[in-house]
């Protein structure tokens, strides 16, 4: 009885591997025989301002009518053409990541239609410790004294695009922090002009934001009543200090002075004169 149920059990077995072969195998050939199509993907990181060359480019098998919009399947079209979003390995090269035909390799090929790029001088800690990167997205926090001298700090930007760190306008490969004094920014000339104006009435702080991360946070600022409430801040009383007073001086009596001696007067003649109604007297 057991080994009839075992023979049965291995039997059901066999069928269903088989099925599972016949199926995969049918599966395979299904997509063996569809149409496919190729794409050129990057064989390395293309970084801002950098021209394409064949050796940068690889085709791929893809599947045809599912291409990425704006791709390429002709490295010749994309032979000398400048790279202005940062492109990973193994990304498809797409036409919107790439500056217009025509342009030539370096920082201002990178800059969008009607964008500038402007520079902010920065430290360790408005740097964000030295984790900018070329191709990554900050935010501009400044913080000032409105018209009643009351401090206030408050992002004036958002999703500001960094062109370059000091002299490097291309991300490098370690992903080590890295403290420099200045960062270059692509802005449109408003954002430009609200800039210029910040960092000479305030001081800018750069708050680093994910790259994929596009939604806007309108804020209202911060003063110091936000970060204290209503209540004036608690002022120290002053510490009390003991004053040593000095003993007053002992004043001693004054010892009086002996009368001075009296010079005896030696005695004069008077004569008196009487002359009508004058009267004058000489002594002698």
């Amino acid at each position: 009885m057991q080994s009839k149920r075992a023979f049965v059990m291995l039997a059901l077995s066999v069928l269903a591997g088989v099925a599972a072969v016949i199926l995969a195998a049918r599966w395979m050939g299904q997509q063996a025989s569809g149409e496919r199509a190729t794409v050129l993907v990057a064989t390395s990181d293309l970084d801002l301002g950098q021209a394409i060359t064949a050796p940068m480019l690889r085709p791929i098998a893809w599947p045809a009518g599912a291409q990425p919009e704006g791709s390429f399947n002709d490295a010749s079209k994309l032979e000398g053409r400048v790279v202005r979003t940062s492109i990973y390995k193994g990304e498809p090269v797409l036409e919107p990541k790439l500056a217009p035909e025509g342009t030539k390799a370096g920082l201002d090929s990178v800059i969008k239609k009607g964008h500038r790029a402007i520079t902010v001088k920065v430290n360790e800690v408005v740097g964000v410790a030295g984790f900018l990167a070329p191709g990554s997205h900050v935010d501009l926090l400044v913080n000032i004294k409105d018209d009643r001298d009351t401090a206030i700090s408050r992002v004036v930007l958002e999703r500001i695009m960094v062109l370059a760190v000091a002299q490097e306008a291309r991300r490098p490969e370690e992903t080590k922090a890295r403290v420099v004094n200045a960062v270059t920014l692509e802005v449109t000339p408003e954002q430009a002009e609200k800039i210029d104006l910040a960092r000479n009435v305030g001081s800018l702080s750069l708050m680093l934001r994910n790259q994929v991360d596009t939604q806007d946070n309108a804020t209202a600022g911060v003063t110091r009543k936000d970060l204290f409430g209503d209540a004036a801040p608690v002022v120290s009383p002053p510490v009390a200090v003991a004053v040593v007073k000095k003993p007053a001086p002992v004043r001693r009596a004054a010892t009086p002075r002996p009368p001075a001696p009296r010079i005896p007067v030696e005695p004069t003649n008077t004569v008196e004169l009487i002359r009508g109604i004058q009267k004058s007297s000489s002594q002698f």
